[in-house]
């Protein structure tokens, strides 16, 4: 299952074959995503500094690391190509969402055979993308389940071995970027894109595809349908993340979509204009984990805050797509 691909059909038209992308190109990704991945393997590598320290489930210190590194993660979770796809990176940082409960099956398993896998760091990269990652170690410091699961030296090296393995994997995204950088913003020959037109196309559908999994998964998912809500299926649930995931997104993603659109004020100020509006919902709602979802009123509001999140991607489809030369359909989040 691929969480953020989507089935692109792209077209050109002539106008937009004359724009210069080279500007565009080089401020996404001086500005916008090597500052980010810069930040993730910082922070996780405090996260997994921190694990060596102290690994009991309640420290302080250590939920306060997993926090930080998280946010950073979800800050570009949007940016599901080159370096975060090479070996599954961005699936062994973020395995949900978790349809079949594999996470909390790999974990048990793990600690009920006290797999050898967690001694080397090249051993536990090779176990599932399931028991990987920071909703893996969401379960290990926050579900109850794991508490007492097994002796505690074990679960103590398995929440290590999470730990180092996020911060390669977040290290090895930043390190691979320092070369992908150039193969973005100078296409060719040498690069995976064989034109400027191309490299604007793949961040084009970040944001898009971005937009479309914070409102239809990271919402849709615990919305259920209004007979049957799932709020259950809230993303990060456990430590009371669901919300603070659909604001940090949309905040990244308004980044984004402003040097996309930056020499286009008018797109640019209806964006923003629109971004504001859902970011602003979304701070005012007040329900961590989305349990709302499950009464009518608390239903509304978090359909009020997917309506408005719906408003800024007819935007970026009609106003900016076109304008960049692009137009994009979408199948599924889901689809390969």
């Amino acid at each position: 299952m691929r969480i953020l691909v989507a089935a692109v059909a792209l077209t050109l038209p002539l106008t937009a074959l004359a724009q210069d992308r080279e500007p565009i190109l080089s401020d996404a990704v001086e500005g916008h995503i090597l500052p980010g991945f810069a930040a993730l393997a910082e922070t996780t590598g405090v996260l997994a500094q921190t694990a060596q320290t102290d690994c009991t489930q309640t420290s302080p210190e250590l939920r306060g690391a997993y926090h930080a590194a998280f946010d950073d993660w979800i800050s570009v979770s949007h940016l599901r190509f080159g370096p975060s796809e090479v070996n599954d990176r961005a699936f062994a940082l973020a395995f949900w969402p978790d349809t079949k409960g594999f996470t909390p099956k790999a974990l048990s398993s793990l600690i009920a055979t006290e797999d050898a896998a967690v001694e080397n760091p090249e051993g536990f990269a090779e176990t599932s993308v399931a028991g990987r990652g920071f909703f893996a170690l969401e379960q290990m410091l926050y579900e109850p389940n794991f508490a007492d699961q097994g002796s505690a030296t074990y679960r103590c090296a398995l929440i290590q071995a999470i730990t180092t393995d996020i911060v390669s994997n977040a290290r090895a995204i930043n390190a691979d970027w320092g070369g992908y950088a150039t193969a973005l913003t100078q296409p060719g020959d040498d690069s995976p894109y064989r034109s400027e037109d191309e490299a604007m196309q793949e961040l084009y559908k970040a944001l898009v595809t971005g937009l479309e999994f914070t409102g239809d998964t990271r919402l849709g998912r615990p919305m259920g349908t209004f007979d049957r809500p799932r709020p259950n299926r809230a993303e990060a649930r456990r430590s009371e993340r669901a919300l603070r995931h659909v604001e940090l997104s949309l905040i990244a993603l308004r980044d984004l979509a402003a040097r996309l659109s930056a020499d286009h004020p008018k797109i640019t100020a209806d964006l923003d204009s629109a971004f504001d509006k859902a970011i602003i919902r979304a701070q005012s709602l007040d329900d961590p984990v989305l349990a709302g979802v499950a009464t009518p009123q608390g239903r509304l509001r978090v359909e009020a805050l997917q309506q408005a999140i719906n408003d800024v991607r007819a935007i970026a489809s009609a106003e900016l797509g076109p304008t960049l030369g692009i137009s994009a359909g979408f199948n599924s989040l889901d689809g390969d």
